[in-house]
Protein backbone atom coordinates (compact mmCIF):
# COMPACT_ATOMS: atom_id res chain seq x y z
CA UNK A 1 0.00 0.00 0.00
CA UNK A 2 3.06 2.20 0.74
CA UNK A 3 4.09 1.79 -2.61
CA UNK A 4 0.81 3.65 -4.47
CA UNK A 5 0.88 6.52 -1.90
CA UNK A 6 4.76 6.97 -2.77
CA UNK A 7 4.62 7.63 -6.54
CA UNK A 8 2.02 10.47 -6.63
CA UNK A 9 3.42 11.98 -3.31
CA UNK A 10 6.92 11.96 -5.08
CA UNK A 11 4.77 13.12 -8.94
CA UNK A 12 2.86 15.70 -6.88
CA UNK A 13 6.29 17.11 -5.19
CA UNK A 14 8.57 16.81 -8.50
CA UNK A 15 5.43 18.91 -10.28
CA UNK A 16 6.43 22.01 -7.54
CA UNK A 17 10.18 21.84 -7.64
CA UNK A 18 11.10 21.21 -11.46
CA UNK A 19 9.12 24.49 -12.42
CA UNK A 20 11.23 26.80 -10.20
CA UNK A 21 14.60 25.17 -11.31
CA UNK A 22 15.28 27.50 -14.27
CA UNK A 23 18.06 29.89 -14.76
CA UNK A 24 17.57 33.89 -15.04
CA UNK A 25 19.46 36.26 -15.66
CA UNK A 26 20.00 39.79 -14.65
CA UNK A 27 18.99 41.68 -18.17
CA UNK A 28 16.63 39.45 -19.26
CA UNK A 29 14.57 39.87 -16.09
CA UNK A 30 15.58 43.54 -15.83
CA UNK A 31 17.16 44.59 -19.05
CA UNK A 32 17.32 48.63 -17.73
CA UNK A 33 17.80 48.96 -14.46
CA UNK A 34 16.28 52.67 -13.07
CA UNK A 35 18.31 55.25 -14.10
CA UNK A 36 19.88 53.98 -16.85
CA UNK A 37 19.66 56.31 -20.07
CA UNK A 38 19.30 53.71 -23.56
CA UNK A 39 17.74 56.51 -25.14
CA UNK A 40 20.62 57.29 -27.72
CA UNK A 41 23.22 54.68 -27.61
CA UNK A 42 25.80 54.65 -30.68
CA UNK A 43 28.65 53.04 -30.58
CA UNK A 44 31.23 56.03 -30.14
CA UNK A 45 29.63 57.59 -27.27
CA UNK A 46 28.54 54.35 -25.75
CA UNK A 47 29.50 51.09 -27.00
CA UNK A 48 33.55 52.06 -27.08
CA UNK A 49 33.42 53.34 -23.73
CA UNK A 50 32.13 49.76 -22.47
CA UNK A 51 34.88 48.22 -24.12
CA UNK A 52 37.60 50.62 -22.94
CA UNK A 53 36.51 50.19 -19.44
CA UNK A 54 35.49 46.14 -19.48
CA UNK A 55 37.13 43.96 -22.50
CA UNK A 56 39.90 46.09 -24.31
CA UNK A 57 42.69 45.06 -21.58
CA UNK A 58 42.50 41.70 -23.28
CA UNK A 59 40.81 42.37 -26.45
CA UNK A 60 42.73 44.94 -28.06
CA UNK A 61 44.15 45.07 -31.86
CA UNK A 62 47.92 44.01 -29.74
CA UNK A 63 46.56 41.27 -27.54
CA UNK A 64 43.84 39.86 -29.61
CA UNK A 65 42.28 37.03 -26.84
CA UNK A 66 40.55 34.16 -28.11
CA UNK A 67 41.07 36.09 -31.64
CA UNK A 68 38.30 38.99 -30.89
CA UNK A 69 39.13 42.68 -31.02
CA UNK A 70 37.27 45.10 -29.63
CA UNK A 71 38.98 48.14 -29.48
CA UNK A 72 37.61 49.39 -33.31
CA UNK A 73 34.92 49.38 -34.72
CA UNK A 74 35.49 46.77 -37.39
CA UNK A 75 36.92 44.27 -34.76
CA UNK A 76 33.76 44.66 -32.50
CA UNK A 77 31.52 44.67 -35.55
CA UNK A 78 32.39 40.82 -36.43
CA UNK A 79 31.50 39.78 -33.02
CA UNK A 80 28.66 41.62 -32.56
CA UNK A 81 26.73 40.35 -35.84
CA UNK A 82 28.40 36.80 -35.10
CA UNK A 83 26.99 36.40 -31.82
CA UNK A 84 30.11 36.03 -29.26
CA UNK A 85 29.97 39.53 -28.23
CA UNK A 86 26.28 38.75 -26.34
CA UNK A 87 26.97 35.05 -25.62
CA UNK A 88 29.97 36.00 -23.80
CA UNK A 89 28.94 39.27 -22.13
CA UNK A 90 25.54 37.83 -21.19
CA UNK A 91 27.26 34.35 -20.08
CA UNK A 92 25.09 32.59 -22.53
CA UNK A 93 25.30 28.80 -22.65
CA UNK A 94 28.50 27.38 -24.73
CA UNK A 95 30.47 31.16 -24.44
CA UNK A 96 33.26 32.05 -22.18
CA UNK A 97 31.47 34.79 -19.45
CA UNK A 98 32.99 37.92 -20.22
CA UNK A 99 34.64 40.14 -18.63
CA UNK A 100 36.78 36.98 -17.65
CA UNK A 101 38.63 38.68 -14.99
CA UNK A 102 36.40 41.01 -13.18
CA UNK A 103 32.38 41.18 -12.80
CA UNK A 104 30.16 41.06 -14.67
CA UNK A 105 28.68 44.13 -17.02
CA UNK A 106 25.83 45.74 -15.38
CA UNK A 107 22.14 45.65 -16.38
CA UNK A 108 22.52 49.11 -18.04
CA UNK A 109 25.33 48.46 -19.84
CA UNK A 110 24.34 45.16 -21.18
CA UNK A 111 21.14 46.48 -22.28
CA UNK A 112 22.63 48.96 -23.89
CA UNK A 113 25.01 46.60 -25.56
CA UNK A 114 21.84 44.28 -26.72
CA UNK A 115 20.12 47.30 -28.00
CA UNK A 116 23.44 48.13 -30.11
CA UNK A 117 23.63 44.97 -31.74
CA UNK A 118 19.26 44.64 -32.33
CA UNK A 119 19.96 47.95 -34.16
CA UNK A 120 22.66 46.12 -36.65
CA UNK A 121 25.54 47.07 -34.62
CA UNK A 122 25.86 50.52 -36.37
CA UNK A 123 29.15 52.70 -36.37
CA UNK A 124 27.66 55.86 -35.06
Amino acid sequence: MKKLVAGPLLLIIALFIIPGCYNDNEYDLYPFSAGCDSSSVTYAQTIAPIMESSCNKCHSTIVASGNVVTDSYDGLSIVAKNGKLWGGVNAEPGFVPMPNEGSKLSSCDLGKIKKWINAGSPNN
